[in-house]
């Protein structure tokens, strides 16, 4: 007991300061080749993709074959041993676990809504925003209510309501979000996040959901163009405060749910899952480093560090 207790500590002590993670050999020293398999989860592929350039840095005889096709593919394909890691972006499930689902959180993000930019009502929607009860009405009613009711306006502004036609983790935890599943939203069913957000830029009267990596421009930082996002009425009081204003940028979205000022969910953790423990020295190697030195792009990528005791959770979790 008393080993293992010394051992998180020092690993506890190497992530906080900043050095790369090893325990016991570290993975920069390490000749490692073969290739990786990923699928799954549109909401971790632009993370992957960066892991895997940066990892590969160290490690040029390393492969990766990626790819992105939903939280419920990437699982999928895990357990049916086609990839060696799915890419899971919502909590894993009972029955997931009972095949052999094995999984460790490796960073986090969110999922927040969005609407056309030209939306005739944009300035009132801007000011209100939405309590969750608005968001339910909007993705569980048969009828979703018009643009003047969320307003408490005048009109008939008729809304369009977008949702996933993929098994994903942005579907499951926005449904979670509002008390339910992603089979009960209801909407007009678009494949991917790409997808979704382009089906809403195209329809003045659109409104859908995004992975926030999804929602905001790479470069700019901004919504993406067309788009921006409502705000959540968090203490629904009928308006956006000051405190409740952080949605004009993808690092002030980010840093309201590193504070937990965004709710949990749609906030939520993004995870590597394999069948069973894995057992080759590459892919526990790949998890390490993802743990220790890989966390230094998750702020730069667009996503929220884990917590110091996840991330030893984790790394216990692998072998180390």
């Amino acid at each position: 007991m008393k080993k293992n207790l010394a051992l998180l500590a020092a690993l506890a002590m190497i992530i906080q300061s900043g050095v790369q993670t090893s325990a016991p050999i570290s993975v920069s020293k390490q000749k490692l080749q073969g290739t990786i398999t990923i699928s799954g989860a549109f909401a971790l592929y632009p993370m992957v993709m960066k892991w895997s350039e940066e990892f590969r840095k160290l490690h040029p005889q390393v492969r990766f074959d990626i790819s992105a096709g939903g939280a419920g593919k990437g699982i999928a394909d895990a357990l049916a041993n086609m990839v060696d890691i799915g890419m899971v972006s919502r909590e894993i499930h009972p029955a997931e676990i009972e095949k052999g689902a094995w999984f460790i959180p490796v960073t986090k993000d969110a999922v927040v809504a969005v609407i056309n930019e030209s939306n005739p009502l944009l300035g009132e929607l801007l000011k209100k925003g939405a309590k969750k009860a608005d968001f339910m009405h909007i993705w569980l009613d048969e009828t979703p209510p018009t643009w003047n009711a969320l307003v408490i306006t005048k009109g008939r502004i008729q809304m369009h309501v977008y949702t996933r036609s993929d098994s994903c983790g942005a579907a499951e935890t926005w449904a979670l979000f509002l008390g339910k599943h992603q089979e009960d939203l209801l909407g007009i069913g678009v494949f991917g996040d790409p997808g979704l957000n382009e089906a809403v830029r195209k329809d003045v009267l659109g409104i859908g959901y995004n992975n926030i990596n999804y929602a905001f421009d790479a470069t700019t930082l901004k919504p993406m163009p067309g788009t921006v996002i409502l705000p959540i009425d968090l203490n629904e009081d009928g308006r956006i405060d000051e405190a409740e204003k952080f949605y004009g940028n993808r690092n002030a979205v980010i840093k309201a749910i590193a504070d937990n000022r965004y709710p949990s969910p749609p906030a939520r953790n993004l995870y590597f899952v394999c069948h069973g423990r894995p057992q080759k020295q590459l892919l526990a190697a790949f998890m390490q480093w993802v743990l220790g030195t890989g966390q230094k792009y998750v702020a730069e990528a667009g996503y929220i560090t884990l917590p110091e005791a996840k991330i030893v959770q984790a790394l216990k979790k692998i072998g180390l």
